[in-house]
């Protein structure tokens, strides 16, 4: 009888930490490293930001913060990878607009649900797309590039990121916004494209400004206009699309930070808590905006998901209209 009560007890034990309120468990948290994914190549927007986070995040939470690239269409791969994790607050995503929003259009068998398959922490920040040419180019405005296009439909290309990627719907919006057409021509990354631009054999190109902030700084890429409603301080020469007659044109890449479905409230509140006071470090504002980041307000992890649900909505059209299909 003592061995069975002796068993009883050690079960019992064993079984507490399972048993106890969500907001108990919590309170440890958390308890080994953070891993935050990054849904693409080593090297982009994304890398950049949690780098520069990292040493006030780890400072504030009392435990390493550790970047994983896990790439693969169009970030989706990634992305579905923290959908699938335990939600306990140790494993999250910094996710951006294309596996966010546009891919639940562009992917008809997509293994999550922006919708259900994520707790939102916050909207860390969002990067305008930057319409770029060659210095040497006649084009110098947002105007004369659409006087280009109206002349010559068949010879005005732009390239971006990827098929299905914000800089390749961005031009879409802008086209069909002023009723013209431009020729797309997808690349493996901005870089890429970048190099088509500036060796002559492609005419612009639409893409995410982080990747080509220190081209437009050093005069080798000239910035027509960033997506953005508002210039950014960090490039008060460019101005934004509205600025250049635009304004419902705008396309911002937003990255927002989420962990599986699931994970609680007080680890939300204590992730979002440490992210706030990151950000808010003195002249980090300055040093994101670097990164070609401008910050994004939210008010709470419900607005964060209403906004997702939101920017699904507006990119479906634009994505149908494009043709995009997975690659």
């Amino acid at each position: 009888m003592t061995r069975m009560l002796r068993r009883s007890f050690l079960a019992t034990t064993m079984a507490l930490p399972a048993l106890l309120p969500a907001g108990a468990r919590a309170q440890a948290f958390p308890s080994r490293p953070i891993r935050i994914v990054s849904p693409f190549s080593a090297g982009g927007t994304s890398d950049g930001v949690v780098r520069l986070l990292s040493p006030t995040l780890e400072r504030v939470l009392g435990q390493p913060v550790v970047l994983d690239n896990r790439p693969g269409a169009g970030g989706t791969v990634g992305t579905a990878h923290i959908a699938g994790e335990r939600p306990d607050g140790h494993s999250l995503v910094l996710a951006n607009a294309g596996p966010m929003a546009i891919a639940q259009t562009l992917f008809p068998n997509l293994a999550y649900d922006v919708r259900r398959s994520f707790s939102y922490v916050m909207l860390v920040g969002g990067a305008p797309m930057v319409v770029g040419v060659r210095p040497d180019n006649p084009i110098r405005s947002m105007a004369d590039y659409l006087a280009a296009a109206r002349a010559r439909p068949e010879a005005m290309s732009y390239g971006s990121a990827g098929i299905g990627s914000v800089g390749h719907l961005a031009g879409m919006l802008w086209a069909r916004e002023t009723g013209v057409q431009l020729l797309h021509v997808p690349f493996r990354g901005g870089g890429e494209a970048e190099q088509q631009v500036l060796g002559g054999s492609l005419g612009s190109l639409w893409n995410t400004l982080g990747a080509h902030a220190g081209s437009v700084r050093g005069g080798t890429l000239r910035a027509l206009a960033l997506t953005s409603g508002e210039r950014m301080s960090t490039f008060p020469e460019v101005p934004s699309i509205v600025e250049a007659g635009f304004p419902t044109a705008t396309a911002i890449n937003w990255f927002v930070l989420a962990g599986p479905a699931g994970m609680p409230e007080p680890v939300v509140a204590r992730l979002r808590e440490a992210f706030t006071v990151a950000l808010n470090e003195p002249g980090m504002t300055e040093r994101v905006a670097g990164q070609g980041v401008l910050r994004m307000q939210d008010q709470g992890p419900a607005d964060v998901q209403a906004f997702v649900a939101r920017e699904v909505e507006r990119w479906a059209p634009i994505v149908r209209a494009s043709g995009a299909t997975p690659t």
